[in-house]
């Protein structure tokens, strides 16, 4: 229990503190909203990197040079834990807006926080406004500003590393239509930092893998409707060799 309750005071402790950091970097977007982005996001992926060494997790990972540098793209990664945000978003080195939970539009701070780096709140039982989610972030893309997707829309809980449920092919309309790349990724082991024992936290080895970005215009436009199938096709080949690896 200590890691967890070290864990949750770190996070209030940053949020009370990086609250009159908003106001900067809110006057530094009326200057320059790239350095706006680029300073938030450094703020942010710290100190979920501080949460990560908390944890004691022991992360490796591999294929980091598939992710392009100068371009946007669509990342989409299956879902294990509650912690691939924080895994993910602290090794970003692109200014990268999530794709989350409305409910997580409830916490102060932490939800202002997320705005400032373009992350969209998506509620599952609004049609009508996934949709708007969806087109603000084909909007982003063309923009420049890489987006982050989780297309399974909840967390795998079976045991089994390679289940991985099936991708909601409107969230891969954000690369078809914003034309930009996707970049598959796949997590194995994160489960067993809090899920597998909640609410413990134990440190556990965790894999991530990047696979070299998919490009929708090499497929037709049949094609194209099933691009989900095809990049969760990518991700299960890369957690089997994951799991060999680890």
């Amino acid at each position: 229990m200590i890691r967890i309750i070290a864990a949750v005071l770190f996070v209030t402790l940053f949020l009370i503190v990086s609250l009159p950091m908003i106001g900067v970097e809110l006057l530094l977007g009326l200057f320059s909203r790239k350095a706006r982005d680029k300073s938030s996001l450094a703020i942010v992926a710290w100190a979920f990197r501080v949460v990560e060494r908390i944890a004691g997790t022991k992360t490796t990972v591999i294929g980091e040079e598939n992710i392009p540098k100068d371009e946007a793209v669509l990342f989409v990664s299956n879902h294990r834990s509650i912690f691939d945000t924080v895994l993910l978003y602290g090794r970003m080195k692109q200014v990268t807006g999530f794709v989350a939970k409305t409910e997580t539009k409830k916490i102060p701070v932490l939800s202002w926080w997320m705005i400032l780096l373009h992350c969209k709140f998506l509620d599952r039982h609004d049609i009508k406004q996934g949709l708007q989610v969806i087109l603000s972030c084909i909007e982003d893309v063309k923009n420049g500003i890489s987006i982050m997707i989780f297309p399974e829309g909840t967390r795998g809980k079976g045991e089994d590393e390679t289940e991985v449920l099936d991708f909601k092919e409107g969230s891969m309309k954000v690369a078809v239509k914003g034309g930009v790349r996707i970049v598959p990724i796949a997590i194995s082991g994160s489960r067993a930092i809090l899920e597998a024992q909640f609410p413990r936290v134990k440190p556990a080895r965790v894999v991530i893998r990047y696979g070299k970005p998919i490009d929708p215009k090499e497929f037709t436009k049949e094609e194209q409707k099933r691009m989900g199938e095809v990049a969760r096709g990518r991700i299960i080949d890369m957690l089997k060799e994951s799991g060999v690896q680890r």
